[in-house]
């Protein structure tokens, strides 16, 4: 009896359970800049799984409502640009709904976590990049900042 399979199947639940647990690192990671915007703007009312539950809805109401306002624009109005535009729009502000709902705030607050988060992530961004120059030269550079 041949143990090939066996291995195969070994090999492919292993791919399987990293994919995963990448997956969930990334997820802790990417929620770690929407706790602390949240924090910030909300006088540290936010916690961390509530971040994690924004993190994880908010790209999902963003996608559905971008694909359904496209699908519904292109049917009675047809021009691209204008239906894009919109569509994104839309999504936009569904998303920042998310952001009102999941931290308990105003629709001015909630923009000011998005933005906040994105400032909160391409600062940790670069400190990792720049970081990661300085102890591995071989690395890449992925931002437009010249390396150490």
């Amino acid at each position: 009896m041949s143990l090939e399979p066996l291995l195969m199947q070994l090999e492919g639940l292993i791919a399987a359970l990293a994919l995963v647990f990448g997956l969930l690192i990334l997820w802790i990671l990417v929620s770690i800049p929407v706790w602390i915007a949240a924090k910030i703007v909300t006088v540290g009312k936010a916690r961390f799984t509530r971040a994690m539950l924004v993190t994880a809805a908010g790209p999902t109401v963003y996608a559905i409502v971008f694909f359904l306002s496209s699908a519904i624009l292109e049917m009675t109005l047809g021009e691209k640009i204008f239906i894009s535009t919109v569509a994104f729009i839309l999504a936009f502000i569904a998303w920042i709904g998310v952001f009102k709902l999941g931290f308990d705030t105003g629709w001015l607050r909630a923009l000011g976590i998005a933005i906040l988060a994105t400032i909160v992530f391409a600062v940790i961004g670069t400190i990792i990049t720049i970081g990661l120059q300085a102890l591995i030269p071989e690395t890449p550079p992925i931002t437009p900042f010249p390396t150490f």
